[in-house]
């Protein structure tokens, strides 16, 4: 299939499939990248996972996730420090450059968001040289403020690039992701502020759908059902000189239900229609507003 020279499936868009069959499917489908979960390496073995994508010509584009990084209390703060230390460790043995990170929601109890970014950028200032000595990037994922209380406080690109920017881009930048950022007027702007820094480390897709699920964690639609024009946001990435892979990140429970191959293919296929289009149409501007 044309198209899908940029494209990378996360893995957590076909969790059904095995590592061996989703190596297997990606090999069937000419699908030149994978992005990879901890738990799911950590079952099969890192080694036995970095062995089996390496022998098979795959790029891992990323492995997710580490953050988790606003305990308050010295004990759990030492335990995030210490995961993401691993976590940083698992990506270099993998093969990938960088690691995404969701950064946590606010402690149990507390109301202080500033607060908890403060602690995010207390632990990057720890986790950035480690990264850098295994070559590894941390990439700050800005989460939909509908998860701002549990999940990740970081809901915009401003404030995780307001974060990156006090690292090396080399050891901190973000990662864009159109399911959490397409209703921000700012992020263009945003977008073009982190190429100009270097600081673009991933781009995933998914698509908004409605209404969204109960408890709205698996409520990432398919490319093409839903309402982000995906074209757009990949001018953006590229007019900021991003030219990296792409992931296709789908939380769905629909989509898990099926056949995981049959999944895969059509997300290939999707890709190339909604994203990727061959011809003139493909090379259309866009311009960050």
């Amino acid at each position: 299939m044309t198209g899908l020279e940029r494209f990378s499936i996360n893995q957590m868009t076909v969790k059904q499939l095995s590592m061996s069959e989703l190596v297997d499917a990606c090999l069937e489908l000419g699908v030149p990248g994978v992005g990879l979960w901890r738990e799911p390496v950590a079952a099969y073995g890192v080694g036995a996972t970095a062995k089996l994508v390496r022998d098979a010509g795959l790029a891992v584009t990323t492995l997710c996730r580490g953050g988790f990084l606003t305990a308050a209390d010295p004990h759990g703060r030492a335990a995030a420090l210490d995961d993401n230390r691993r976590a940083v460790e698992e990506a270099a043995a993998l093969g990938t450059d960088t690691l995404v990170l969701v950064c946590g929601g606010l402690p149990a109890g507390s109301r202080d968001l500033h607060g908890a970014r403060e602690r995010i950028a207390d632990a990057l200032a720890e986790l950035g040289p480690h990264a850098e000595s295994h070559g590894v990037r941390l990439a700050i994922e800005a989460l939909h403020p509908m998860y701002a209380a549990d999940r990740c406080v970081v809901s915009t690109l401003a404030q995780a690039l307001d974060l990156a920017e006090r690292f090396p881009a080399h050891q901190v930048g973000v990662t864009v992701d159109t399911y959490h950022v397409w209703w921000d007027d700012a992020a263009p702007r945003q977008i073009a502020r982190a190429g100009a820094g270097g600081r673009i480390h991933a781009f995933q897709l998914a698509d908004w759908t409605t209404p969204l699920p109960a408890g709205v964690l698996d409520g990432r639609g398919q490319i093409g059902d839903g309402a982000i024009d995906m074209r757009e946001w990949k001018g953006y990435v590229d007019a900021a000189g991003y030219t990296g892979s792409i992931e296709v990140e789908l939380f769905n429970e629909g989509l898990w239900a099926r056949d995981g191959r049959q999944v895969l293919a059509e997300t290939a296929a999707r890709f190339a229609a909604h994203v990727n289009p061959p011809g003139p149409a493909a090379d259309r501007p866009a311009d960050a507003r």
